[in-house]
């Protein structure tokens, strides 16, 4: 069996079975992705080994539907299996006592899937499939907990904020197929001159939804109410990684009006976003908003022309922002909050995780020799031949340290208290393992260079720089408070930096009052037709009546007459001869009376 089938079918085929079985979903689902995943590293070896592979599916009339598996498309999907295959072994553990063990492990494979789908479509209407797919399956786990308040908002949240810009998609699509008469991905990133232009910022538009930047970053931060295992995968390699990805792959095609847009929107959301992580009051949703940051430094970095560099942040930042959700969600377990208040102490109690923890800040700060110093670095070293690029990236890094150093320190101040050891085994088990791959990623690189035949540009100004800001970060938010920190833009960092009520202020609420206008006139529209229909039946009940008690009962009554007049007469044909001849003789005489009688009248 072709190694990309096992990747695709595997959780695929875990996840049917879990749902009629609804016994053992967690075996199911580690022996499921663990299958995915030893076939996703066997795509990796033979991309080292160099080869190629490809599935060919029937699709529409000479367009077929592709899975390829390229050096690019190998690396993406071993990312994506190994960041959910322990994700899911920490699953095993926070869902332990959740009644709906089988749905939640369905649905999370079937998410796998979806993903692992889009990383290896080689062609757009698989791609566009993939896109769709994960969307729905990110709207089920995050409304996982529908019964609980405000996680069914939160769910609708998520998903229009993302379809929104998935017009942006599928015009890209269309325009790219149009320009080069096929659905193939490589061959559409030929295209060239404006078709590639409007295409590159229709694509943009897409990520910036899935990406979570501005200004659709606010869904990324209410789309906490999910479990903490939803919430690492989505932020790490899955659903918000899926934009990054997109731009990513279609990097060689994007034409310098594309990249200044591109490394625009991603220099201000690595700020913006990296001021509300400074601000928050809550530990998930601070690292909400610093996925968003971070994402908004992989577009800096496709927006300098290096999209490599933005790839290795990708993959270091997987791993980083993993094990700092899931190191979060012991936390959560043991406090029952995720407040940054009711955090306080929460590390002292758990050491072991806590420094698992802060060994994933310091790497996410970029802290040598930790995988996030490196891709740091790259990213620095594309963005200083623009100093505007330069100058958003550096101010990113500093606010990256600074928000991490105040997580630190709320942890560890304050008192520890007593913690549950259920389920930590398993949880443990699945941090553990990112938090070694955010420590050694980085030893790798040099080879993923290798392989996706790429040189990084080499900058020691750019490496100092880097060092300096993560440092500076560091410090700054490990002994200074934030309300100091941010100063006057405090209050605009605490509600979003929303303007004129932000999007959904702008869009959203807009939106939903057409929707009620509409529905009202629907309603208005439906109860019209409701009282002409009324109204029609009122009078064909009233032509009924008349035409049963008028028409029909005269029609009736003549023909009762009729008959009873038929019945008077028959009584005189009764067939006796004296009889008949003495009414013949009546007659007669009758008949002579008048007419003796008739002249003297006339």
């Amino acid at each position: 069996m072709n190694l990309i089938t096992l990747v695709l079918l595997a959780p695929l085929l875990a996840a049917i079975l879990i749902l009629p079985l609804r016994r053992w979903p967690e075996a199911i689902a580690l022996a499921g992705i663990g299958i995915s995943f030893a076939a996703a590293l066997g795509l990796l070896a033979a991309g080292f080994s160099g080869t190629t592979s490809q599935v060919i599916l029937p699709g529409l009339p000479e367009m077929p539907l592709r899975l390829v598996a390229t050096p690019l498309t190998s690396v993406l999907s071993a990312l994506v299996a190994t960041v959910a295959a322990f994700v899911l072994l920490y699953a095993v553990g926070y869902m332990g006592k959740d009644n709906e063990k089988p749905r939640f492990f369905t649905t999370m494979l079937l998410f796998v899937t979806a993903m692992q789908t889009l990383v290896l479509a080689g062609d757009w209407i698989t791609l566009l499939a993939a896109w769709e797919l994960i969307g729905f399956s990110s709207y089920l786990l995050i409304g996982f907990w529908y019964g609980r308040e405000g996680v069914a908002g939160a769910a609708t949240r998520a998903f229009i904020y993302t379809r929104s810009a998935d017009l942006g998609l599928y015009i890209g699509i269309f325009v790219l197929i149009a320009a080069a008469g096929t659905t193939e991905i490589s061959v559409t990133l030929n295209v060239t001159g404006p078709a590639a232009i409007i295409a590159g910022l229709l694509l943009l538009i897409a990520a910036i939804g899935k990406s979570a930047q501005v200004p659709l970053y606010d869904w990324l931060q209410r789309a906490m109410a999910g479990p903490t295992p939803v919430s690492a995968l989505l932020h790490s390699a899955t659903l918000v990684a899926a934009g990054a990805i997109l731009l990513i792959r279609t990097a060689p095609m994007l034409p310098p009006q594309a990249l200044l847009a591109v490394g625009l929107v991603g220099g201000i959301t690595a700020v913006v976003t990296g001021l509300i992580a400074l601000g928050e009051r809550d530990l998930k949703r601070m690292l909400a908003a610093s996925t968003s940051s971070q994402y908004g430094l992989m577009l800096v970095a496709v927006g300098a022309g290096v999209p490599m560099a933005a790839l290795l942040h990708l993959i270091a930042h997987a791993a980083i922002k993993s094990s700092l959700f899931l190191g979060a969600g012991v936390f959560q377990h043991d406090r029952d909050s995720t407040a940054m208040e009711d955090m306080a102490g929460a590390g002292r109690a758990r050491p072991r995780i806590f420094a698992g923890f802060a060994i994933s800040a310091l790497a996410l700060a970029g802290i040598p020799p930790l995988s996030g110093f490196f891709s740091k670095d790259a990213i620095i070293a594309a963005a200083l031949t623009t100093p505007w690029l330069a100058a958003l990236a550096l101010v990113g890094t500093v606010l990256t340290g600074a928000y991490m150093a105040r997580a630190l320190h709320i942890l560890w101040a304050g008192k520890p208290r007593a913690t549950s050891s259920a389920g930590v085994v398993w949880m443990g088990a699945g941090i553990a393992v990112l938090v070694v791959l955010a420590i050694i990623l980085g030893a790798g690189f040099p080879a993923l260079e290798q392989l996706l035949e790429v040189e990084l540009p080499v900058s020691y100004l750019a490496m100092a720089l880097g060092l300096a800001a993560a440092a500076s970060g560091l410090a700054l938010g490990w002994f200074v408070p934030a309300a100091q920190l941010l100063g006057p833009v405090r209050p605009w960092a605490l509600r979003g930096f929303a303007i004129a009520g932000g999007f959904d202020g702008l869009v959203l609420r807009p939106a939903m009052a057409i929707a009620r206008v509409c529905e009202r006139l629907e309603r208005v529209l439906y109860n019209g037709v409701l009282a002409i229909g009324q109204s029609n039946l009122e009078l064909g009940f009233i032509t009924r009546k008349s035409d049963e008690q008028g028409i029909d009962a005269m029609i009736f009554g003549l023909v009762r007459r009729t008959i009873a007049a038929g019945d008077r007469v028959r009584l005189l044909q009764s067939g006796l001869i004296h009889r008949e001849l003495a009414l013949t003789v009546i007659g007669t005489a009758i008949i002579t009376v008048v007419l003796i009688a008739a002249p003297m009248y006339f």
